[in-house]
């Protein structure tokens, strides 16, 4: 029996798979990218991940014989700013999490950060 992974894990794992496959798939084929020799997950708990993000407005669905085909309906960065935000409400102190944030940056992503913000600034007036 393989290791636990935690839900939000398996969710950006599965979103990997949905993300590089050439177009929609069932939950049996994303079963089948997802599991290695050390970690199997049955196809429930697949399907389940699926309908959660489903649910959640990230994937779009058609049917496809007695399943249903997958595929994202957001990028990778809008996939990202979300789970970003999600931390940051569950932080309790969004000003200290931001500042613990910024303060763990590189200079450079800080840099990227501040024309963002610019941006957003000049946008706004």
């Amino acid at each position: 029996m393989g290791a636990r992974v935690g839900r939000g894990e398996l969710e950006a794992q599965v979103m990997d798979v949905l993300w590089a496959a050439p177009g929609p798939m069932t939950p049996a084929e994303v079963r089948d990218a997802v599991c290695t020799p050390r970690r199997q997950l049955a196809y429930n708990t697949v399907t389940t991940v699926l309908v959660r993000l489903w649910d959640k407005g990230m994937l779009h669905r058609r049917a496809e014989g007695r399943a249903f085909a997958y595929e994202p309906l957001i990028r990778r960065d809008e996939w990202a700013a979300q789970r970003m935000r999600e931390l940051l409400e569950a932080s309790g102190d969004h000003q200290s999490a931001l500042q613990h944030f910024v303060a763990s940056m590189s200079a450079q992503d800080a840099s990227r950060l501040r024309k963002v913000l610019d941006g957003k600034k000049k946008r706004s007036r």
